[in-house]
């Protein structure tokens, strides 16, 4: 039996077995007729977890391809009497939906470096440097955390509105740029590199810029890869906010209003919507896949592991 098998057998059994058993794995040594039994039970599990999650979806995929009448049919069937994939081609023509897929890019990615840049930043001065008062400013910084998003959904409005940013990309990535959910995350993961490497690192010269842009910033790449995927799939899929300072949607719309424009007072083309939710879930989806490993790392060794 390879390395590779036994490694792999350990790490399976790592749940779902005792500490004997593991041992016992790692070695090579056989299993036992109940340890056999927990793993497939512990495969199985896992199976039927994964498919209960992507049934939506995959029905969600089989829709965007019938006819609009046919989506509430009576009994429900997976497979259409007619294949339609022009629906996918049909979403591009119902309106700006081209425009909203590129705004909606734009916002994200612009929103996901801002906040990855002042997060960073702020963590590191919270979790590094000293500073008077830096504790308490950041206790009130986490009580952000309990305001719900609605309560100064108001405020910000008029803030927005005096700023002359209304209906501008500005209003769509700056409110939510400054969030204590990134700075808590960094600063846990910041806590957890050795100061010995800065202290190494301001011997030679070194100052708190240089250390923190050439020593600890590239130590937390995981942790960055984790945020930029939270704050992607946020500004990705925001839709209170854009509806209440967009005022252009044709110009400046993202895609969660453009999928709210396929029902109209005519009815709803829930065969396009679901098209169009299947064509939004494409970019997430493969920035998730791309990162996966620095997510799995980041998360277990940032503030969400439990540190």
């Amino acid at each position: 039996m390879s390395t590779e098998t036994n490694e792999t057998r350990a790490i399976a059994l790592a749940r779902v077995t005792s500490p004997a058993a593991k041992k016992r794995a790692s070695k090579g040594a056989p299993l036992s007729k109940a340890e056999r039994v927990r793993l497939v039970l512990a495969h199985v599990g896992v199976y039927l977890a994964a498919l209960i999650f992507i049934a939506p979806l995959i029905y969600a995929f089989f829709s965007a391809l019938k006819p609009n009448q046919e989506i509430f049919a009576s009994p429900p069937t997976l497979i259409a009497s007619e294949v339609r994939w022009s629906n996918f081609i049909e979403v591009f023509q119902f309106g700006p939906f081209l425009t909203y897929i590129g705004n909606s890019f734009f916002v994200a990615i612009a929103g996901t470096l801002v906040v990855l840049f002042v997060s960073t930043t702020a963590g590191y001065a919270f979790s590094r440097l000293r500073w008077k008062g830096r504790d308490a400013v950041f206790v009130l910084f986490l009580g952000t955390l309990m305001v719900p998003a609605e309560v100064v959904v108001i405020p910000m409005f008029q803030l927005m509105q005096w700023m002359g940013w209304v209906d501008t990309y500005q209003a769509l990535i700056f409110p939510f740029a400054f969030t204590a959910f990134g700075t808590f995350l960094m600063r846990q993961f910041f806590r957890g590199i050795p100061f010995e490497l800065e202290e190494a690192a301001r011997i030679d010269g070194a100052g708190p810029i240089r250390s923190f842009v050439q020593i600890v910033l590239p130590l937390a790449k995981s942790a960055v890869a984790v945020l930029a995927v939270f704050t992607f799939l946020n500004f990705w899929n925001s839709y209170l906010w854009p509806l209440i300072v967009t005022v252009d949607m044709s110009a400046h719309g993202t895609l969660p209003i453009g999928l709210a424009s396929f029902a109209g007072l005519t009815g709803t083309r829930w065969d396009l919507q679901m098209a169009a939710a299947i064509i939004s879930m494409v970019p997430t989806t493969v920035l998730v896949i791309v990162l996966q490993k620095h997510l799995v790392k980041g998360i277990a060794m940032a503030g969400l592991g439990g540190r």
